[in-house]
């Protein structure tokens, strides 16, 4: 499908204490749903490695709406300060790096807390190697980095809901080893783009396929990143800028405006478009500072900076956006290691081995995920086989094994 999708939207504006919380493109992993008022122990201690206590009592000017108190810590208002549109508060305690005594690739975290209804807990980390610190990952299932690290840096986020009752941490407990999941899958190169909704049911796309209601798939201006009918060859990874839901879906159509344009690429591979940085659509540089006169490569005049297109079901279930907005896109073929071929779906990615685990988006039917690693967890009947693997994804979140048709790129070992 070559035609623009040229509605104009306005961009869905982030706040500052969002962009805090993400300071790096990490989906959130194991927020946990507790009995109220109950004491939790969102993983168990690791049985090995290195161990300490992440240092609570030191409020400060880095940190984000939390305080302590005698029962431990907690937001300091709930109420979404900034955020009129929003009904979560948020708050954040950052912690000091720990210096490891010797290099670790997985950092564990075991929170102690008591969380209402309406709260959730969650510890972060990011570990320091010779290139600089890595990007934040969610611990409380376990963060696994591609190369050892020497330092690790913890912190700890806190939200309720407006008003509502918050969360009391008493301990946040981290475990550093090391792990064989080291040359785990990576999600490849990831651009922050302006994303519109396709519609267009019934209609063909340039795949051949009829756009069905609530449709999983999206549309990137190259056809060099177009996947054959019924297959995800060339899947994408799409998440909110907070990292709050994401969907992997296969790219099935061709836009919007350019049909050429593959930005993803470095300019020696580009087709056109050569002297405009890696990762900006031509769209985007057309609407945002005139180039090329403003015009995309037909010559119309580009009305809105999209760099991508989302399916119906794509836009309203898995990202649950509501308007066009800006989104992180990881290009899964660029990066490597093994991949699993959701067969049948939308399938929920969960934060933990459960169905009881929240969800944090789906997986589209024939996408393919880069699989990191796998953990036992909830036995599940799925069309390809019953089994209580669940296959950790590139982004820390968890999909059944039940329902991955194939994996291939190599071997998955175990978290």
């Amino acid at each position: 499908m070559t035609r623009p999708r040229c509605r104009p939207r306005s961009v869905v504006l982030v706040s500052a204490l969002a962009l805090a919380l993400t300071a790096a493109l990490v989906p959130a992993t194991s927020p946990a749903t507790p009995v109220a008022g109950k004491p939790l122990t969102l993983t168990a201690a690791a049985p090995g490695g290195e161990r300490w206590n992440a240092d609570l009592s030191v409020v400060d000017r880095d940190d984000v709406n939390v305080r302590r108190s005698a029962a431990g810590l907690r937001l300091r208002e709930a109420r979404a300060a900034g955020r009129s549109h929003s009904a979560v508060a948020e708050g954040m305690l950052l912690t000091a790096p720990r210096t490891l005594t010797r290099p670790a690739t997985r950092v564990r975290a075991d929170i102690i807390a008591s969380v209402p209804t309406g709260a959730t807990v969650e510890a972060q980390v990011r570990g320091w190697r010779a290139s600089g610190w890595t990007e934040w990952r969610a611990a409380t299932a376990g963060a696994v980095f591609d190369r050892p690290v020497s330092r690790v840096q913890t912190r700890v986020v806190l939200t309720a809901q407006a008003g509502g009752a918050t969360a009391t941490v008493r301990g946040v407990q981290l475990t550093a080893d090391a792990t064989a999941a080291v040359s785990a899958a990576t999600p490849g190169r990831t651009y922050r783009v302006y994303a519109t909704r396709i519609g267009l049911v019934g209609e063909l796309t340039a795949n051949g396929r009829t756009v069905q209601p609530r449709d999983h798939f999206v549309a990137l201006p190259s056809r060099r990143g177009l996947s054959p009918l019924n297959s995800g060859d060339y899947t994408v990874r799409v998440c909110t800028t907070t990292g709050s839901r994401c969907e992997y879906a296969p790219v099935w159509d061709v836009g919007p405006w350019n049909t050429r344009d593959d930005y993803w690429n470095p300019s020696a591979v580009r087709e056109n478009w050569k002297n405009l940085p890696q990762g900006r659509p031509e769209a985007q540089a057309a609407y945002q500072s005139r180039y090329n006169g403003g015009r995309d490569q037909f010559g119309r005049t580009v009305l809105n900076p999209a760099g991508i297109d989302l399916a119906d079901g794509t836009f309203w279930n898995g990202l649950r956006l509501t308007t066009n907005a800006w989104v992180d896109v990881a290009y899964l073929w660029t990066g490597g290691g093994p991949r699993g071929v959701v067969g049948d779906g939308p399938l929920n990615i969960r934060t933990g081995a459960s169905t009881s685990y929240p969800t944090r988006g789906l997986a589209a039917r024939f996408a393919n995920v880069p699989i990191q690693c796998y953990v036992t967890g909830q036995s599940v009947a799925g069309p390809y086989r019953t089994t209580t693997r669940w296959n950790r994804l590139a982004s820390g979140q968890y999909v059944s094994h039940a329902y991955i048709s194939a994996v291939y790129g190599g071997s998955v070992p175990v978290c």
